[in-house]
């Protein structure tokens, strides 16, 4: 069974973390308009950047991954944990446990039920827009998309189409929904070049101003299977 976290890099998170993107949205013109940013879209992005201003924040996610050309879907969840500049740790609970740590330098991908760790470098992994690694930066934004304002979503919240400025064939867009209330990031949505899709749901957002950063080390046990992502 393909672990739920391969799927966060390459299937994309991995959402939706396309072949339709690639015949309009990567038109030179249209990215070239993404970088123009409305006085609206500009608003949105500063009440996103002011927000996520604290130290870190933690929640909880509901990850769906959809391999559209196998017709398969896998449904996960867990809590996360957020710090600025570049920590993140997704505990995966369900349906198997997962622990993904990164402390923007190293990465560790747990597997405590098969006595094995995945080890690597954070900016590899997460490079080029993969991962959400915007949420420990959301400067990141501006810096690694072009930004599009898309029609609310059926509750009226703001919905942002990110377009990576380089290609990048892991990453073809991102939908991002915001809260119109308190401008939180809601919902993650992610394709790849195959349409696969997955979508993040984030709920119970704490934010918060002192976080460990014990949180996004991680000692590796003793008599664990260790991976290099490279081998």
């Amino acid at each position: 069974m393909e672990n739920h976290c391969m799927k966060f890099l390459s299937v994309l998170f991995s959402i939706c973390l396309g072949l339709l993107f690639f015949s309009g949205a990567w038109a030179g013109e249209d990215v070239a308009q993404g970088r123009k940013l409305s006085a609206e879209l500009e608003n949105i992005l500063a009440r996103v950047e002011t927000r996520y201003a604290a130290t870190g924040f933690s929640g909880t996610f509901k990850q769906v991954s959809t391999l559209k050309a196998m017709q398969i879907t896998d449904h996960a969840s867990g809590k996360i944990f957020v710090k600025r500049p570049g920590k993140m740790r997704w505990v995966y609970e369900q349906p198997d446990r997962q622990i993904i740590i990164s402390d923007g330098v190293s990465l560790w991908i747990y597997r405590p039920d098969d006595y094995q760790v995945m080890v690597g470098k954070a900016p590899e992994f997460f490079g080029k827009g993969r991962g959400a690694a915007f949420l420990s930066d959301m400067k990141q934004i501006r810096d690694q998309f072009s930004i599009f304002l898309e029609a609310p979503d059926d509750s009226g919240d703001y919905v942002l189409r990110l377009i990576p400025v380089e290609k990048n064939f892991d990453l073809s867009r991102i939908y991002l929904t915001i809260s119109k209330s308190g401008f939180e990031i809601t919902r993650i949505t992610t394709y790849n070049e195959y349409e696969d899709e997955t979508r993040i749901d984030l709920t119970d957002i704490e934010f918060v101003r002192n976080m460990d950063d014990a949180l996004f080390h991680f000692d590796i046990p003793e008599g664990i299977d260790i991976l290099q992502f490279d081998e």
